[in-house]
């Protein structure tokens, strides 16, 4: 019988070395948690059979993948490794999976494969555990694996505790922090677990101790001298490991036909799809679930999330997010596009103009110095300089609907909810509270007075 494969994904610690006040795992790499690689790294498994034991700030990271809701694991005291792994083991063995393999959090490379592989040497070698190691030319810092006569791993020992003339001179080998357990014949032997440690905390590696007593094989798969299993417990490692990602992004899309200019200063997310034919210039930033469509040219100095950009122009220092710009559409310089949006074709937001849950349809233009908030402006329509949807009113967001080819005229406040009409034009300065109807001249604006001048006889 094929063994089915669950996964515990541990991310309960704090991550005290990273000095920050998240969670390590949330902790963030090209604008996407650690912890999110993991995830993605597993979506051939079921959502059933993946359990991640949480505990610093543990309501955070649960709202952080509402995607994995009911498959979290509290840890409220952080007693270890082991601990969290008791923890979950119950719903692990009512799950019904023959092998559960445990997985580090702040580690984002999951090796897929290896893991596999090992499962496979746990059957072949009827191991109770099993674990992937690495070879490292220097060890310092992780623990060291020990073999036993028939090249099972018979223990590990931890850094602090390691003493190489024990064990005939340097051991290169260490511990990946990836295991897989064998569930039935690993569930009984938990218990055996203890502190007795100057931490005072359970440690899973104590398992592979308590599994050769029992005289289960541990067995040990190595991994090469890679890089890639090393977990993420520094500001250091994390920029180094965001840094080398980025730079593997990037040689991807240009191998694949996209014009980077300035590449070494253009930061792409891994989950963004980026066009042949497109062209970015650096500094640039693009977060999230964005696609990039061929044609679309953006300038230096621009921000964008989780949006779709059409074969448009972003012009610098932009800002968009969670929004769409569609064909020969215009944004910028120094435009900010705020999420809801839907830029039209041909339509322009010139600098200075922010827009927020608003579409503007085919040909609208708003040329500088405006919000557009709640808003729907129809095609053709021209927004003047220092225009501004009034749309909140203190309690509630109301809309404003400008109508095809409406003129707004400069320094206008449209007070929502108010609906201009198609053809109708606004005299600059106006305060608009009222529809205005098709084709009109709205004037709302006080009478100019010019008042004479008095002024003051000057005295010697």
């Amino acid at each position: 019988m094929k063994p089915e494969l669950g996964y515990v994904i541990l991310a309960a610690g704090k991550g005290t070395r990273m000095h920050s006040d998240s969670p390590k795992v949330l902790q963030q790499v090209l604008g996407k948690p650690l912890l999110g690689y993991v995830y993605d790294a597993l979506t051939h498994v079921p959502a059933a059979q993946i359990w991640t034991v949480v505990g610093f700030q543990a309501a955070k990271v649960e709202d952080c993948f509402p995607g994995q809701k009911g498959q979290f694991v509290l840890q409220e005291q952080q007693l270890g490794t082991g601990h969290a792994v008791m923890l979950a083991w119950e719903r692990v063995a009512a799950s019904g999976i023959s092998h559960l393999c445990v997985l580090n959090g702040d580690t984002p490379h999951v090796p897929v494969d290896a893991i596999a592989d090992l499962v496979e040497l746990c059957v072949v070698q009827n191991a109770g555990m099993g674990m992937l190691t690495l070879r490292l030319e220097n060890p310092f810092g992780y623990g060291r694996v020990i073999r036993n006569a028939e090249g099972y791993v018979e223990r590990v020992v931890e850094e602090k505790d390691f003493c190489a003339a024990d064990h005939g001179g340097e051991v290169f080998e260490v511990n990946s922090g990836v295991y897989v357990f064998d569930v039935q014949r690993c569930g009984p032997l938990l218990a055996k677990m203890d502190r007795s440690n100057a931490q005072q905390e359970y440690y899973l590696t104590q398992m592979i101790a308590i599994c050769a007593a029992a005289g289960l094989p541990v067995a040990g798969l190595p991994f090469g001298s890679s890089d890639l299993l090393r977990g993420i417990n520094s500001p250091r490692e994390l920029v180094r490991f965001e840094e080398s990602l980025r730079r593997k992004i990037v040689e991807g899309l240009l191998d694949a036909g996209v014009i980077l200019r300035n590449s070494e200063t253009i930061f792409i997310g891994p989950d963004v799809a980026v066009a042949p034919g497109a062209e970015i210039m650096g500094p640039c930033e693009i977060y999230g679930c964005s696609r990039i469509e061929r044609g679309a040219f953006i300038s230096s100095h621009c921000w964008i999330k989780d949006s779709i950009l059409g074969p448009c122009q972003v012009k610098s220092f932009s800002h968009i997010e969670g929004s769409h710009i569609r064909a020969g559409a215009s944004v910028g310089p120094y435009g900010r596009i705020r999420p809801g949006s839907d830029i039209g074709e041909d339509a322009r937001v010139g600098n200075f103009v922010e827009v927020k849950k608003s579409v503007l349809h085919a040909g609208a233009k708003a040329g500088h110095l405006s919000y557009l908030g709640d808003s729907d402006i129809g095609p053709g329509v021209n927004i003047g300089a220092g225009t501004i949807t009034c749309n909140y009113d203190g309690a509630k967001k109301h809309r404003t609907e400008i109508h095809e080819n409406a003129f707004i005229g400069s320094n206008t406040a449209l007070v929502a909810p108010v609906v201009v009409g198609a053809g109708a034009l606004v005299a600059a300065g106006s305060v608009v509270t009222k529809n205005v109807p098709d084709g009109a001249l709205c004037v709302a604006r006080a009478r100019q007075s010019n008042l004479d001048r008095k002024k003051k006889s000057l005295q010697s």
